[in-house]
């Protein structure tokens, strides 16, 4: 008696999580639609400017070309990202820059999208990013990322469009040619996770606003400290073919330095 006693309240304990579960994921499919399979077949460039304020009279000016490629490969669907910038730093802290002399930035190729075999239980997009050793950071970098998107079934009071965060971890190594020693400007070696929790709002049927999708927030795992922005991105999409945007970041929690306010702006062609 006293075993079968056992094993009912066994069974009712593991059961109760599973069902829990169900009806849980069952709730919250009821307002969000999971959409990180759609995946642009368009080819896209974009031309983006950047001006940063670093602190103590320091500034910082950028500007960077992005090309999105859509990668399909058997059954497996994504795309495949490259940037690449020129930077001009300048003020008390750079007395050999001057406003508008540029520099190689920052050459980084982000690949992401899924296969149907690929945990298809998560319905999440997988992928990396890779940053080569050019121009101001002096270093490789490597990152596993993690992201998904989803959009509410039903009318929300805000105008929801999406929720689409993403979680990406960098690794930064150095290499023989670009070492400290030759390099005395570059970076500590990358050790950070990057959490993007992005949401879009809809004002017209052509306008968003888009919370921390450009600037997101960043942990230094190599010797602590967070940077936590309050970024904003108002996209406006004129024709098929042609969005432009323009957004501004500033920090709100700054133990790990990044920069103190950022103002932005893109051009986007799609083909």
């Amino acid at each position: 008696m006293l075993k079968k006693l056992v094993s009912a309240i066994f069974l009712a304990i593991t059961a109760f999580p599973t069902s829990w579960a169900a009806e849980d994921e069952n709730r919250y499919s009821t307002y969000f639609q999971n959409i990180s399979g759609e995946y642009s077949r368009s080819h896209i460039l974009e031309f983006w400017g950047y001006h940063d304020y670093q602190g103590n009279q320091n500034y910082s000016d950028t500007i960077k070309l992005r090309f999105y490629q859509p990668l399909d490969i058997d059954r497996f669907r994504g795309t495949l990202r490259l940037d690449t910038a020129y930077v001009s730093s300048y003020g008390p802290s750079f007395p050999a820059q001057t406003s508008g002399q540029y520099s190689t930035g920052n050459t980084m190729l982000t690949l992401w999208g899924n296969h149907p075999d690929l945990l298809p239980e998560i319905g999440a997009n997988f992928g990396a990013r890779l940053v080569f050793p050019f121009g101001n950071n002096g270093q490789w970098a490597i990152g596993p990322q993690v992201g998904a998107s989803f959009r509410p079934t039903n009318s929300t009071p805000l105008n929801l469009a999406d929720f689409s965060p993403l979680a990406r971890y960098m690794y930064g190594f150095d290499t023989k040619n670009n070492s400290p020693q030759l390099n005395t400007s570059q970076p500590p070696l990358a050790r950070n996770l990057q959490l993007f929790p992005t949401l879009g709002f809809q004002i017209t049927p052509s306008t968003q606003i888009r919370m921390w999708d450009e600037n997101g927030v960043i942990y230094n795992s190599a010797g602590g400290g967070w940077f936590i922005p309050l970024d904003a991105m108002i996209t406006h999409r004129l024709t098929k073919n042609f969005l432009f945007a323009v957004g501004a970041s500033k920090q709100v929690v700054q133990t790990y330095n990044q920069y103190d306010w950022s103002v932005y702006g893109k051009l986007s062609f799609n083909f």
